[in-house]
């Protein structure tokens, strides 16, 4: 039995790229890879590596869960549960640290981004040694598949790392992950620019995300109003057509449709009206039914049992894994 695990940062607000990108795949993963095990969680440990509101951290925990159940996630088939909930992230990722390099942690490229962007208020040491949490939130599932980003490789290929180290060290401990990229849907772009990644903290207009709380009327006419090109041929072409390729992806991932079937859908038409009206139809009436669920499980004691099943089912294993790292390093008393 194979084992996949991922977890999502709490720090912000769901978008339609977080769906296509990341929470779609792992509805359609959860039906397809009968011989695997899901857990997924919310990484709010991640979170505080930046300054928190704690309520605000609270809400954004639940309507994570919430979202990822409207959006398709099955509770008897994924153990979906919160980090902080299960402390054995928390021992496994000192161990970690103790496992790692500093050098291995500056060289981090999001270590770099974020120490710029926090000079004027410091830097945590949190911001350094998250990825050692990070790995030990994979390991300490002996996870096999991670889905991964291009921007979080670098983490992952650390993970392994870390690993090896630790079983060429101590003795085989942890199974070696293998990163899983989704080949449609990985990166859904900002509607009015493009060339950068869909973002709400990185967005100079509303228009440039689709967040998945957002009215559906509003939802439609961002999709309207997404900036396209001069030339009415609808074609993929990432690096000559990013706008129109950028919502051919969505139409793709939405509809589960083959880009190429689409272009021939609309191949004779001369303007970008009809396609952007129907895509928006499209993307309005998807998210209105996840919506729908979402409002349903918010404030329901269906969503706090869910996950503290999920918490109870990570916690058998955490603590198995831990019992047998603990005993390898020589920190635990025989009985």
């Amino acid at each position: 039995m194979k084992r996949l695990v991922s977890g999502i940062k709490p720090t912000g607000e769901l978008t339609l790229g977080n769906y296509i990108g990341a929470i779609q795949q792992f509805v359609k993963l959860q039906d397809t890879l009968e011989d695997t095990e899901f857990f997924i969680f919310i990484a709010d440990l991640h979170a505080i590596t930046t300054p928190q509101d704690k309520q605000l951290l609270r809400k954004r925990v639940r309507d994570i869960a919430a979202f990822y159940i409207a959006c398709g996630l099955d509770p008897h088939k994924v153990t979906l549960f919160v980090q902080s909930e299960v402390m054995e992230h928390a021992l496994l990722g000192y161990i970690m640290e103790s496992t790692a390099y500093i050098g291995e942690m500056e060289r981090m490229i999001q270590f770099k981004e974020k120490k710029q962007k926090e000079k004027a208020t410091g830097v945590r040491t949190s911001l350094l040694t998250y990825p050692a949490l990070m790995a030990a939130d994979i390991l300490l599932y002996d996870a096999n598949l991670v889905p991964v980003g291009e921007d979080q490789r670098q983490h992952l290929e650390l993970t392994r790392t870390l690993a090896e180290r630790f079983n060429s060290q101590y003795g085989d401990t942890f199974a070696v992950p293998e990163g899983y990229t989704p080949k449609v849907g990985a990166k859904i772009k900002n509607l009015q620019d493009p060339t950068k990644k869909m973002s709400k903290s990185e967005a100079e207009t509303e228009k440039a995300y689709i967040l998945l709380l957002d009215p559906v009327a509003q939802i439609k006419n961002k999709i309207k109003s997404a900036v396209t090109d001069s030339d009415t041929k609808i074609y993929f072409d990432e690096k000559k057509k990013p706008g129109i390729s950028n919502l051919l992806t969505i139409y793709s991932a939405l509809t589960e449709r083959s880009i190429e079937d689409i272009v021939k859908q609309y191949e004779n038409e001369t303007s970008y009206a009809s396609f952007k009206q129907e895509l928006a139809e499209i993307v309005g009436n998807h998210i209105e039914k996840i919506q729908k669920r979402y409002l349903e499980l918010i404030n329901s004691k269906e969503l706090d049992e869910i996950l503290d099943k999920g918490a109870e089912t990570a916690r058998l294993y955490a603590r198995r894994k831990m019992t047998k790292v603990l005993s390898r390093l020589g920190l635990q008393r025989k009985k």
